[in-house]
């Protein structure tokens, strides 16, 4: 990590079921919660297998004297989710301070906002914020069923008619092209969801020749087009084949294995993680919303924190060299 995070306990003050998969649940820090940003997002420290580990999760709705998330359980994850999913009222974990990637601006003539199944965490904050504010906005809710349509009651409150949902395993899609001809000159678009979504409005955006600064997004580590599978990573420079299991990133791994890295936000966003593929015998499964999508299709490069080989083996090149 590039700076180190300070973290407070905090306890598990209530749960929730919001769905088969979802779990919201309510913490509250030593010393009480410090006030954030629609956007935002904290970071707790997980005891997992191999030692203690991070997870991102976005903060719901707007600062309150606790801190609102909602977890998707992920049985084919790292197991971040499926630790969280045991978590009962009282139980004590370790959070950071929040921090927001994912900001709003407040100055724009128009917004729409997008959210995917679990994408939908940061994308409610944002739109009470908005619509506070008088702002022109439309959300677009996805999900593959009725049920996974999350807070659809918060969303109906603060927005009425200006929300609309869509569900993919009743025929419903998303036009991403004819959402953004809607959308006025000028106007910003803010997404979370899965990559196949971002990537499809991102597309879209580009075409329609809107500025690439207006389109802002988050992403969530679990996120993939592939289900998790064991994998080795070799690093000729070191002389190192590093097994990597299915529910351990490659920079967790790597990092276990005494390779030097270089990482901070360990979402997919920063960048910092990224190595050079060398050579690789299966897909890579790029998770990430750093590279481009022509980047992600050369294979050149992966960000070691979230992206993966889909099985097989694969090269990297870190950028070590021994000393001379």
């Amino acid at each position: 990590m590039l700076q180190p995070t300070r973290r407070r306990e905090a306890r598990v003050l209530a749960i929730r079921d919001l769905s088969a998969h979802v779990r919201e649940i309510l913490l509250s820090p030593a010393g009480g919660a410090s006030p954030w940003t629609p956007g935002a997002h904290i970071d707790i420290s997980l005891p997992l297998k191999g030692g203690a580990q991070v997870r991102s999760y976005s903060l719901v709705g707007e600062a309150a004297g606790a801190y609102r998330i909602a977890v998707k359980r992920e049985d084919e994850g790292r197991g971040g989710s499926r630790f969280m999913h045991t978590l009962e009222p009282g139980a004590k974990v370790f959070v950071s301070e929040p921090k927001n990637a994912f900001a709003l601006d407040y100055a724009r003539p128009a917004y729409l906002l997008v959210a995917g199944g679990i994408g939908v965490t940061p994308i409610i904050g944002q739109a009470q914020a908005l619509a506070r504010h008088g702002a022109q906005l439309r959300v677009l809710l996805a999900a593959r069923t009725r049920p996974d349509i999350l807070f659809h009651d918060d969303f109906a409150r603060t927005l009425g008619e200006r929300v609309a949902c869509f569900v993919s395993g009743e025929g419903s899609r998303i036009d991403a092209a004819a959402e953004i001809a809607q959308l006025a000159e000028g106007g910003e678009l803010y997404i979370c969801g899965p990559l196949p979504l971002v990537d499809a409005f991102r597309k879209a955006w580009k075409e329609a020749g809107r500025p690439a600064h207006l389109f802002r997004t988050e992403t969530f580590g679990s996120s993939g087009e592939f289900a998790a599978q064991p994998f080795k990573v070799n690093v000729p420079a070191l002389g190192r084949t590093i097994e990597v299991a299915a529910d351990c990133s490659m920079l967790d791994a790597l990092e276990a294995a005494g390779v030097e890295m270089i990482s901070d936000c360990r979402r997919g966003e920063c960048g910092l993680c990224a190595v050079d593929v060398v050579t690789a015998t299966a897909p890579l499964d790029h998770r990430d919303v750093f590279f481009s999508e022509e980047e992600r299709h050369a294979a050149k490069k992966i960000c070691a924190c979230v992206s993966r080989a889909v099985g097989g083996e694969i090269s990297i090149d870190t950028g070590y060299r021994p000393d001379l």
